[in-house]
């Protein structure tokens, strides 16, 4: 033992011992630490003899060399940079994504062009619309016109109702002898009026035609008495309607012409008319030669049939004929067969034009409402009469009661008695 007390006792040879922190561990050079920011935290650990007991703090302490930033945002990739395709980045082979969108705002989404349906339809319609405004002009300009409703002393006041006076005229004037011989007209000179019809449209109610029988015996303005068809070719268009006009009291708004030389091209423009008869027809005079039954009637075949009078009443019976054909005329001429192909609408309205003489105050439109009005099952009747009588100009029938008290009606503007209204006749159903 050593002097003055026991000798200290040394750990003993391969004595087990525990590991030791770094900051235990002898002989272990330590760099100085940076000064921190932070106030020092007092060291409650014991100290031992010869060792430092420096023991870290628990909170983290900032980075030597000032404050710790945060980076800063990455600016996106266009795909060239060193993060794109064309790099060496993570992203190398990536498309970059697109940026989010801000929070509380909608993605906007790429929105397709759509084709303008709703303009292009605007524009046809303003073309369909202009083209046919035009064209409507286009064909008024190209009517034949007369002086046949201008003003004379004494002349019948407006009357209810529309009142159009239409007429076919046996003029020949503008045929050739060809045609002459192939429509069987004959050389007659001068005009007359082979039908006369009173087209009256009430302000309600269904359209009437009225045959004027041709061999009516009634006064004419300035020439005496005579059949009523020999005013036309007295004093033309006009002196026929101021007759009229006289007659019935019934006061005129349009007047229509319409010559052997038009019929047959208006009828031929829309391809023929279907027509059928009860009997069979054959008029040399007429150059008419017709089976019974039912025919798809050309131009030159309709124009025989209007003016054949070969039937025991004659003239009687051709009126109940013209009426019905007329009527059918108008049917097929606005029919949609028609009326959406061009390839027959535009040569009946240049045959229309053509074979048409209105008054110079008509206009086609009128001719259009005409048209419309007479399509759709109109009332048709031939002029009541008193009667055959003999006169100056031969056999004519003369005005009687009935035939006053049909104008009356019709010029006050109520409707016409069944009783006055003649049954239906002729060979045409």
């Amino acid at each position: 033992m050593a002097p003055g007390g026991p000798a200290p006792r040394g750990p003993r040879p391969n004595a087990y011992q525990p590991p030791q922190a770094w900051s235990e561990q002898p002989n272990v050079q330590r760099s100085p630490r940076p000064a921190s920011t932070r106030p020092a935290q007092p060291d409650v650990r014991a100290q031992g003899p010869g060792v430092s007991r420096y023991a870290p703090t628990q909170r983290p302490e900032p980075v030597p060399g000032g404050p710790r930033r945060e980076p800063s945002p990455r600016p996106p990739s266009n795909g060239n940079g060193p993060h794109g395709p064309g790099g060496n980045g993570p992203n190398r082979g990536r498309q970059s994504a697109a940026p989010a969108p801000a929070p509380g705002k909608p993605a906007r989404t790429k929105r397709r062009r759509r084709f303008p349906f709703g303009k292009i339809a605007l524009v046809l319609v303003v073309l369909l619309v202009g083209t046919s405004v035009g064209a409507v002009f286009y064909y008024d300009h190209k009517l034949h016109r007369v002086s046949a409703l201008s003003d004379y002393a004494g002349r019948v006041a407006d009357t209810p109702g529309t009142n159009w006076l239409i007429v076919g005229t046996d003029s020949r004037a503008d045929l050739s002898q060809a045609q002459k011989n192939e429509l069987a007209t004959g050389d007659s000179d001068g005009s007359r009026t082979d039908t006369i019809m009173l087209v009256h449209k009430p302000t309600s109610g269904k359209a009437m035609i009225i045959s004027i029988p041709r061999d009516l015996y009634v006064p004419i303005p300035g020439q005496g008495s005579h059949k009523i068809n020999s005013a036309f070719n007295f004093g033309g268009p006009h002196l026929l309607v101021q007759t009229v006009e006289t007659l019935s009291g019934v006061h005129i708004d349009h007047f229509g012409e319409i010559g052997f030389g038009g019929f047959d091209t208006l009828v031929d423009a829309i391809g023929g008319v279907h027509i059928c008869i009860t009997q069979a027809l054959n008029d040399p005079k007429a150059g008419l030669r017709l089976s019974a039954g039912c025919h798809d009637l050309n131009g030159q075949q309709a124009l025989g049939l209007v003016r054949t009078r070969a039937f025991p009443n004659a003239d009687l019976e051709r009126v109940v004929n013209q009426r019905k054909f007329l009527s059918a005329l108008m049917s097929k001429a606005i029919s949609p067969g028609v009326l959406l192909n061009p390839f027959k609408l535009f040569p009946f309205i240049n045959g229309a034009i053509d074979a048409l003489t209105v008054d110079q105050n008509d206009h086609i439109w009128d001719l259009m409402s005409l048209a419309w009005a007479l399509h759709s099952d109109p009332i048709t009747t031939t002029l009541p009469t008193g009667g055959p009588v003999s006169t100056d100009d031969g056999d004519s029938l003369a005005v009687g009661t009935k035939t006053k008290q049909f104008f009356a009606a019709l010029a006050a503007g109520h409707g016409v008695d069944n009783d006055l209204i003649s049954d239906q006749s002729g060979v045409v159903k």
